[in-house]
């Protein structure tokens, strides 16, 4: 989660929330968490499980098509 927040305070473009999944059972079958942590993008594309900051940012990246648009 910590990588998620990292992207949203450098990227207008990137907003991130983190929920406790046993809090909220409604969102984990949503979104059909097994494991944690997940990350959901767009509500479509998930990462389970924890990556490191390199291999996070391609599966980010391959989410939204290989881009991040930069403010500005």
């Amino acid at each position: 989660m910590r990588l998620a927040y990292q992207f949203a305070l450098e990227n207008d473009n990137v907003s991130a929330d983190a929920i406790e999944a046993t809090e909220f059972p409604d969102l984990t079958t949503k979104y059909r968490v097994h494991a944690v942590p997940k990350t959901v993008v767009n509500q479509g594309f998930s990462i389970e499980g924890s990556l490191p900051e390199e291999h996070y940012l391609d599966e980010i990246l391959k989410a939204v098509g290989g881009e991040l648009n930069t403010p500005g």
